[in-house]
């Protein structure tokens, strides 16, 4: 299963993190082979640390870069709001294997503003926003049958062409990040990673390479 890496390293990233990582981003898209190229893992830290479920994983959709932050939006009852409430620490983790590239991201969730979040919901899909409604997302389902009941509930409530509100319990958190790291696979896994941690002032980063 061992696989060899490229030649191409990581030359330039200039000086703003953000720059740098919308230009992966926009590479990882272009790329045909990526899948979902805003698609990230987020690992949170539940309530007990010493439990076996303490820290948790799963996969969101990066939805905005603004603000100084990464965007993302979920149900504020599911598991992973419930660890974010208690502890605001994440990371993010862009896992771009087509590219022999990862970005890593340290930082701190908080909710969006109420209006942003509405502002969002209204430009998704009718059936997304209907899905909405209808998933008490991270809650115990007897049955596939009563999320399809509970999906029909929802959709008789608002036909398909109607405006369908944006549920009190759905928004969106942004990740103010503490650091990014950038990670390209090389030969004889001598990879690059340089790394984007923020200084005194929250406007400045200092850039590090590290060994791999």
């Amino acid at each position: 299963m061992r696989r060899s890496y490229g030649e191409a390293g990581i030359t330039d990233l200039g000086a703003d993190p953000f720059a740098a990582f919308t230009t992966w981003l926009h590479e990882a898209a272009d790329n045909s082979f990526v899948v979902e190229a805003n698609a990230m893992v987020l690992s949170t830290l539940g309530s007990d640390a010493s439990g076996a479920d303490a820290i948790s994983t799963r996969t969101v959709l990066l939805k905005d870069i603004s603000q100084g932050g990464f965007t993302f939006f979920t149900n504020y009852n599911s598991r992973k709001s419930q660890a974010i409430n208690l502890h605001s620490q994440v990371t993010l983790l862009f896992p771009w294997y087509a590219l022999e590239r990862q970005v890593t991201i340290s930082g701190y969730a908080s909710q969006i503003d109420r209006a942003e979040s509405e502002k969002y919901f209204a430009t998704r899909p009718w059936s997304s926003q209907i899905g909405a409604w209808a998933s008490a997302q991270s809650s115990p389902l007897a049955s596939r049958e009563e999320l399809e009941q509970r999906y029909a509930g929802a959709e008789e409530k608002w036909p398909e062409g109607s405006v369908v509100p944006c549920p009190p319990h759905w928004g969106g958190y942004r990740v103010t990040p503490a650091s990014i790291e950038f990670w390209q696979g090389r030969y004889s896994r001598l990879h690059d990673r340089l790394r984007f941690e923020r200084e005194s002032s929250k406007s400045d980063w200092a850039l590090t390479r590290f060994y791999p």
